[in-house]
């Protein structure tokens, strides 16, 4: 009875912790993703923004050089904390995220939203565990479950969310000590956004397969498909590090990198003839425009789209524009997917959902959170082959993803060893 008494006084403890920071921050996803719509809507109506890019390029290094200092570090820094705190997490990480995507995406830069998410989600964890003087191992788990809190919100998928916050940390193994925390904040941070009105995209993806059981010809699609998948995770990341050490290298100030990524966009977009691969790619500005949503229905999406996307959102990204690779991500891997399945004589629908998930488990090694991001937003109609996609794409990705801060545990590949 007595141990029964302290299990529930701690938590109603971390209850009063944990909700009303999962509710600031599906607030404050809610409010990014209003702001997010409402620029690109400008920039639609005002293509000549593009030109500015490189002054916002100068604006934002400028902000990160001066005042930015440790925030600089984005997702990474929010890894390394989780896995041993240092310094901790800066209160200025959450705002200056916020105005430096909001900023990169009025003016054409090719980004995403969940490294703003997590950031914002993260900042305000520290935020509270700061004000609370908790110890070490409670920022911890408090600052994972900001990290599911603001994935969950921003992409209206609590149980992805979830499983993200503790599969990212370490490659082969999972941190089950904060399942219940980061299912609970993002969960109420999911359920706050949507208070808020704010709306996610959503995609039709019919059921494949024949009755009850799987179309193995199919089957066979989805797993060449997704060897495809896997491996443009790995060169989207491996390009990441390796422009992101050249502009280091070339170009020591860092206040001037995003000012050269910004000249090098606009190149970009009069070589590709369009401004379909600007910005967040969810919505376009006229009905022929190259979108996520469009990956799912049309035929006549171009076969190149997908390495256009690439390297836009590389160049922006690894020059010190401030969003996140996932949602360019998706794009990519929609865009690949619309392909493969044209070639391969396959749903189209289906295919691009694939590549949507299993590029982003590829590049983010988190092929668990990805299949449970697929059913999510796609139903479960669909889950053996979304599993599949994930699970190899995730094989074939190598060990080098997105956030550098990502600790090894368990090696994709063993090789086979027989007992003498």
């Amino acid at each position: 009875m007595i141990r029964f008494s302290i299990h529930l006084l701690a938590a109603v403890k971390w209850l009063a912790v944990l909700i009303p920071m999962a509710v600031v921050i599906g607030s404050a996803s809610a409010f990014f993703l209003w702001s997010l719509d409402a620029l690109t809507r400008v920039r639609f109506a005002n293509p000549w923004l593009l030109w500015l890019l490189p002054l916002a390029g100068l604006a934002i290094g400028w902000i990160y050089h001066h005042y930015g200092k440790s925030a600089s570090g984005g997702n990474n820094l929010l890894i390394d904390e989780i896995h041993q705190p240092g310094a901790g997490v800066p209160r200025r990480m959450a705002p200056l995220i916020l105005l430096g995507t909001l900023v990169t995406h009025l003016f054409g830069g090719s980004a995403g939203r969940e490294g703003t998410a997590l950031q914002m989600g993260g900042g305000t964890a520290a935020t509270f565990a700061r004000i609370l003087k908790l110890d070490a191992a409670s920022v911890r788990l408090l600052l994972m479950a900001g990290v599911a809190a603001g994935f969950g919100s921003v992409f209206g998928t609590p149980i992805a969310g979830a499983v993200f916050a503790l599969e990212v940390l370490v490659i082969g193994r999972m941190q089950y000590d904060a399942l219940i925390p980061c299912f609970i904040a993002s969960l109420v941070a999911d359920w706050t956004c949507g208070a808020w009105g704010a709306g996610h995209t959503h995609y039709h993806v019919a059921v494949a397969g024949v009755g009850a059981r799987p179309d193995l010809v199919l089957f066979g699609k989805v797993v060449l498909a997704a060897i495809a998948f896997g491996l443009a995770g790995g060169l989207f990341s491996l390009c990441s590090h390796k422009l992101a050490a050249m502009f280091q290298r070339f170009i020591p100030r860092a206040e001037l990198r995003p000012v050269a990524g910004g000249l090098l966009v606009i190149g970009l977009f009069f070589l590709s003839g369009t401004p379909d691969y600007l910005g967040l790619g969810v919505i376009g500005n006229r009905p022929d425009a190259i979108t996520l949503s469009a990956m799912f229905t049309s035929t006549e999406i171009p076969a190149g789209a997908w390495i256009w996307k690439l390297v836009f959102t590389v160049v922006t990204l690894s020059a010190g524009f401030k969003g996140g690779e996932v949602t360019p991500l998706f794009f990519i891997g929609a865009a690949l997917g619309n392909s493969l399945a044209i070639v391969m004589g396959a749903p189209v629908d289906l295919f691009a959902a694939l590549g949507f998930v299993a590029i982003f488990a590829g590049a983010t090694n988190t092929p668990l959170a990805s299949t449970l991001l697929g059913m999510e937003l796609f139903g479960a109609g669909n889950g053996l082959y979304l599993a599949t996609a994930c699970i190899v794409a995730y094989r074939f990705s190598g060990h080098s993803g997105i956030y550098a801060a990502q600790r090894l545990a368990v090696p994709k590949f063993r090789a086979l060893h027989h007992d003498k």
